[in-house]
């Protein structure tokens, strides 16, 4: 939805940061592109029909839906940023849009506040095409915010207002089970594993996708400023490590992981017995893969970049949506190839664009990165 990354959003800070008040007082001003469906007093149907779709094409994403905040200029920090646009974000969330934006069925699971900004997520999901029957909606805690930049030396910069947010209080009673039974491919990332009760939720969705027969795909999406420490966010991403059957971390993921620099040695080092897939990627160089059988490297696009939030996201995003329907991919070292080439130019686009779901490609902007 592309609006979303134009509408401009007032704020003013709250003089009582320790109550379960939104961290911000927010008004709209008059703006066309601000959806009527968002009120809290709207129900939102949770009728969504394509999340019936068969086991055999269905992507389940598990996690965190939040509210981005770009700055409206690029190579600032946030603290020089002269004022914000307001996009959806969420890495799970961003993934089960890219996958539908690309042609495929996703649903998502998690929590969102039952105020102005989680109906408007919500409604953002369903109209992009995602299920969202596995949504729930607390009364008591707001939908979470995160002001993103992308710095002139290149570094991204992150502040979050979670105090606690909506996504953190998911409990494993709140779960949709039925829909998370149907998933052939269930993913999630490493977030929702820092507190209680959402880790027990986590945990057990992976449990009962894991039983019902899905593949198991792991992006940690690390974001250290959330975690209490380095060393528990280390210990808790790798204590579900061996659980998944395709996993994805960044180039900086890699080294805060295993603490060597970026090399296939590193990357070896992280393959468990049952692993199906290991990806890297190298933001504009690409990827490098690495299965039981072979390994190699697909280089990336050159673009005009503006915003990489996302970009993970879309890579993932467009994999998924390809190995769903042909699960061959992961023993065929020539069709992983183009379908990896396929999700760095999905990757490389959603950087040309601020936020992450407006910036997410169709199809038809992918074939034409993949032509020129």
């Amino acid at each position: 939805m592309t609006t979303m990354a134009s509408s401009w959003l007032t704020l003013k800070t709250c003089s009582n940061l320790n109550a379960k008040a939104p961290l911000f007082k927010y008004s709209f001003a008059h703006d066309p592109s601000y959806p009527s469906y968002i009120s809290s007093k709207t129900s939102i149907s949770l009728n969504t029909q394509h999340i019936m779709a068969s086991k055999s094409d269905l992507i389940v994403s598990f996690g965190e839906m939040l509210i981005d905040f770009v700055p409206t200029v690029s190579g600032v920090s946030l603290a020089e940023a002269p004022g914000f646009l307001k996009a959806p974000g969420g890495a799970p969330a961003n993934v089960a849009i890219a996958v539908t934006k690309l042609g495929g069925k996703s649903a998502f699971v998690g929590k969102l506040g039952d105020d102005e900004f989680g109906r408007m997520l919500a409604g953002i999901l369903k109209d992009n095409g995602v299920g969202i029957d596995g949504i729930k909606f607390d009364q008591g805690a707001r939908t979470a915010l995160a002001f993103v930049t992308l710095r002139a030396d290149g570094e991204r910069e992150f502040m979050f207002y979670r105090n606690p947010s909506a996504d953190m209080l998911l409990t494993a009673d709140e779960l949709n089970l039925k829909l998370i039974k149907s998933a052939k491919v269930f993913h999630y990332g490493s977030i929702s594993l820092i507190v209680e009760p959402c880790r027990s939720a986590h945990l057990k969705a992976m449990e009962v996708a894991k039983e019902a027969g899905a593949l198991l795909s792991y992006d940690p999406n690390l974001r250290l400023p959330l975690w209490p420490s380095a060393k528990e966010a280390r210990e808790k991403i790798m204590s579900i490590w061996e659980k998944a059957d395709v996993i994805k971390v960044s180039d900086n993921e890699l080294e805060f992981l295993t603490g060597k620099e970026v090399s296939d040695e590193a990357a070896l080092s992280l393959r468990h017995p049952n692993l199906k897939l290991l990806l890297v990627t190298l933001g504009e160089k690409g990827c490098s893969y690495y299965t039981k059988d072979f390994h190699g490297k697909i280089p990336g696009f050159h673009v005009k970049t503006i915003d990489t939030t996302g970009a993970g996201d879309s890579f993932i995003g467009a994999l998924l949506c390809k190995l769903v329907r042909d699960d061959s991919i992961l023993k065929d070292e020539a069709k992983l190839k183009e379908v990896l080439k396929f999700a760095c130019a999905c990757g490389a686009i959603t950087t040309t664009k601020k936020g992450a779901i407006p910036a997410l490609p169709v199809e038809s902007e992918v074939q034409a990165l993949l032509k020129s």
